[in-house]
């Protein structure tokens, strides 16, 4: 899978810096970030940052920021991080409540030695980055 290059060397040393045995799960979460963002109406362009020192992928408003990272600096966890404040992890609970693990109203955390959902992850991913344009 090709992987979108890294536009800011921070973001790219944090990713460094992260356990060899979850980099590549995820390396290939922020490939399915931009996939999502590329291939979904009103998106727009999607900016990777550091946000309290985790990648971070904001939208031009359509949407709320996701973050990525190492579940509580554990070996085999990591997660999806939304913002809490909206109604993305009730609304991913009905959706997918037997498929994806959504911890209490920010995140959805995977296991390395589980597989990876890619088709509802993409479409709650598509579901946060166009959250703002939903609401209006």
């Amino acid at each position: 899978m090709k992987q979108k290059p890294f536009s800011r060397s921070d973001v790219e040393a944090v990713f460094a810096l992260y356990p060899r045995s979850l980099r590549g799960a995820l390396m290939n979460l922020r490939h399915l970030i931009f996939n999502t963002a590329m291939r979904t109406e009103g998106v727009g362009v999607l900016d990777e940052a550091l946000k309290w020192g985790q990648p971070s992928y904001l939208t031009s408003g359509s949407g709320t920021t996701l973050r990525l990272g190492p579940e509580k600096d554990s070996q085999t966890h990591y997660a999806l991080y939304f913002n809490c404040q909206t109604s993305l992890a009730a609304t991913f609970r009905d959706l997918y409540g037997e498929t994806l693990n959504v911890v209490g109203n920010r995140s959805i955390v995977f296991d390395l030695g589980a597989s990876f959902p890619d088709k509802a992850v993409a479409n709650c991913i598509a579901l946060a980055l166009t959250y703002r344009l939903k609401k209006h």
